[in-house]
C-alpha cells in the first residue's frame, strides 16, 4: 500500500489557530452583549414602573377609593373589579419581571371607604413602587415610582422620603 505523502484536509496547528481566533472574538463580543442584556432589562425595569404608576392612577380614578395596597389589586381578572383590576399582565403583578424585582409600598393612610363589591381592606393615599436588580448581571441600577408619577433612578436602593413620604429625593430623576 502506497502513502500519499500530500493529503487533503487541515493540520492540527491550522485548527488550532482557527480555534485560537473564535476565542478571541468571543472574549470580545460576550462583555459586550453582557452590557446590552443588562441596559435592555434596566430600560424594561424604567417601562414596568411607568406602566405601575399609570395603573395605579387609573386603578384610584376607577374605583374612587385611593391607590391600591397590593400589586394584585392590578393584576388580571376576566371581570375586573377593584380587587383585580386587569390593569397589568401576570407577569408583571408576580413582583418579577427581566432580572428586577418590583416592590409596591402603599402608603401609610388608609382609605376608610371599600367601594361595592370589593373585598379588598381600602386602599392607599399614595404608592411607591421600587424596582431592584435581583442580582449585578440583571442589572445596576435602582428604580423608584411614587404618586408623582417621577420615575427615579440611584446605584444603591432608593428609601422613602422623610419629608415627602414618596421616593428619596436623592434619587436623580429619569430623563424622559
Amino acid at each position: 500500500m502506497k502513502l500519499n505523502k500530500r493529503e487533503k484536509g487541515f493540520s492540527l496547528i491550522e485548527l488550532l489557530i482557527v480555534v485560537a481566533i473564535i476565542l478571541i472574538i468571543a472574549a470580545i463580543a460576550i462583555p459586550n452583549l453582557l452590557r446590552a442584556k443588562i441596559a435592555a432589562n434596566q430600560s424594561s425595569a424604567a417601562a414596568s414602573l411607568r406602566t405601575l404608576g399609570s395603573a395605579s392612577v387609573m386603578y384610584s380614578s376607577t374605583y374612587g377609593d385611593g391607590f391600591p395596597t397590593t400589586m394584585a389589586q392590578l393584576s388580571y381578572n376576566a371581570t375586573p373589579n377593584c380587587d383585580a383590576a386587569s390593569l397589568i399582565d401576570a407577569t408583571l403583578a408576580s413582583g418579577s419581571k427581566s432580572g428586577y424585582s418590583f416592590l409596591l409600598t402603599a402608603g401609610t393612610n388608609l382609605v376608610t371607604s371599600i367601594p361595592k363589591g370589593c373585598t379588598a381592606a381600602g386602599a392607599s393615599d399614595m404608592f411607591i413602587f421600587n424596582a431592584n436588580p435581583v442580582t449585578t448581571s440583571t442589572g445596576t441600577v435602582y428604580y423608584c415610582n411614587d404618586a408623582s408619577n417621577v420615575i427615579r433612578q440611584s446605584n444603591a436602593a432608593i428609601g422613602v422620603d422623610g419629608t415627602s413620604g414618596g421616593c428619596d429625593s436623592k434619587a436623580v430623576p429619569l430623563g424622559n
